[in-house]
């Protein structure tokens, strides 16, 4: 592989003036191939084996989690739900052995629920929550911080003092009363209204970005054939911002999750007789002592789901690093 680049020209035909964009591509002497910025990632990203891994692990999770218990209307092929109440087994102790499920895999809570699927529901409502965090955070940061970076002037101070608002308040104080305001209404509203508060940092990130992007010659070929200041942040700036937006997400939703655990864990997230990760080792905190598989199984639950999609994002990190340009085999 070698760094050589040749710079291809696009040519927009769907518009009234002639875009110019500009895409690297790189040779690959031995194969004779050439490969465009996206195929270039895609390769990286499947050859970093601790985010592969950690895809798998995730996905094997989240597919365990909805298929087993169901989720709305559709039925799961586990036998217990989370809301009813069963004959304590063993003492209420898990069953779960080698190749072998037993009755209550993760043991029973004090008045007999099944504790697997009490596990599955909470990671349930935390991956819908910080999925939904993470969509509406990054929606909103990538929005304040393109237009903040790209008109500079009052547009930009006035952006950026909101931005500085939002960060000076502690966010756990702000998300505890939000949650204590919308917890009832049900997890996809707090989860929105927790993604609004959660896109200070993406902002922020997204406005450096635009900031350096916008004195680019490819930006100025556009202005001057006329393109609109919508047209070029959209087409010409955050494509070029794709990298920085898709990994800040996925770390957005590793910490979307811990968010959610610590509002659920004091109180103000998910209500009973719902449930969640956090709540769970909240109600069984005192049984650390005499039950450790109340708190062991969400607890795991939790951290898996973290390290996993934190992994990932550093899979996407090495991808869209141009200093990792060549390195794919």
């Amino acid at each position: 592989m070698t760094d050589s680049k040749h710079s291809v020209v696009h040519i927009d035909e769907d518009a009234d003036f002639a875009a110019v964009e500009v895409e690297d591509e790189v040779l690959d002497q031995t194969t004779d191939k050439s490969y465009s910025q996206g195929q270039l990632v895609r390769r990286r990203f499947f050859h970093h084996r601790a985010a592969m891994v950690s895809l798998i692990v995730f996905a094997f999770v989240a597919l365990l989690a909805f298929t087993s218990i169901g989720y709305g209307p559709l039925p799961g092929w586990w036998k217990y739900n989370y809301t009813d109440t069963y004959p304590t087994i063993n003492g209420g102790r898990p069953t779960l052995g080698f190749l072998h499920l037993g009755e209550h895999p993760f043991g029973q809570d004090s008045v007999g629920k099944d504790y697997f699927a009490l596990t599955m529901r909470g990671t349930q409502n935390s991956i819908i929550i910080a999925f939904v965090v993470g969509l509406v955070g990054t929606f909103i940061g990538t929005v304040v911080g393109a237009i903040a970076g790209y008109y500079r002037g009052w547009v930009e101070a006035a952006l950026m003092r909101m931005t500085d608002l939002f960060i000076v308040i502690p966010l756990l104080v702000l998300a505890a009363v939000v949650g204590r305001m919308t917890g009832e209404f049900g997890i996809v509203f707090l989860a929105f209204m927790l993604g609004i508060l959660y896109w200070t940092g993406l902002a922020r990130l997204v406005r450096g970005e635009v900031l350096s992007l916008r004195e680019r010659e490819f930006v100025s070929a556009a202005r001057a054939l006329g393109a609109s200041n919508r047209r070029i942040i959209i087409r010409h700036i955050l494509p070029n911002c794709l990298g920085t937006i898709i990994v800040s997400a996925t770390l957005l939703i590793a910490s979307a999750v811990l968010l959610e655990t610590s509002l659920s864990f004091l109180g103000y997230g998910v209500k009973s007789p719902d449930t969640s990760l956090g709540l769970l080792i909240s109600q069984y905190q005192s049984s650390f002592a005499t039950r450790p598989w109340l708190f062991f199984a969400p607890a795991a639950a939790i951290l898996i789901f973290a390290l996993s999609v934190n992994f990932i994002g550093d899979g996407l990190r090495d991808a869209f690093d141009p200093r990792q340009r060549g390195k794919a085999s």
